[in-house]
This record gives C-alpha cells, sequence and structure tokens, in this order.
C-alpha cells in the first residue's frame, strides 16, 4: 500500500494548485453527494474542504467522483 505523497502525480499536483488558487471547487461524492468550497489541504487518503462558513468537511478520496474548480457567478 502506498502511504507516500507522490507528488510527480498529475492529480496531486492539480489538486495542489486548488490549494493555492484558494478558489471553489466542487467536489462530486460517489454517492452523488456534491461538497463545494475551498480545499485547505490533502494527504495521500484525504482532502479537506472548508465551505462558506468555514465548516471543514474531511473527504477520503476514495470517495470521491470528480473535483473541478466552481465557475463564479
Amino acid at each position: 500500500m502506498l502511504t507516500e505523497f507522490d507528488t510527480s502525480l498529475p492529480s496531486i499536483r492539480q489538486v495542489q494548485n486548488l490549494i493555492k488558487q484558494t478558489k471553489p471547487v466542487e467536489l462530486k461524492l460517489l454517492t452523488g453527494d456534491v461538497i463545494t468550497g475551498r480545499v485547505l489541504w490533502q494527504d495521500p487518503h484525504c482532502i479537506c474542504i472548508a465551505d462558506q462558513n468555514s465548516q471543514q468537511t474531511i473527504v477520503w478520496k476514495q470517495a470521491i467522483a470528480y473535483i473541478k474548480p466552481k465557475s463564479e457567478e
């Protein structure tokens, strides 16, 4: 089991860019639930999202269907 944080992977780098940009993202789970907010951090297993009220949600990466930047409206 790989527990190392491999920053050579494009997906890891993309999420790191989302963290640096602090722009809102849409994270859809395999259950169909959608979480919107800013990505605060990631580790090899989880991603932490903060919503507009600064409520933090930690999501297991294996539960994510997709993550994409949310369009500013």
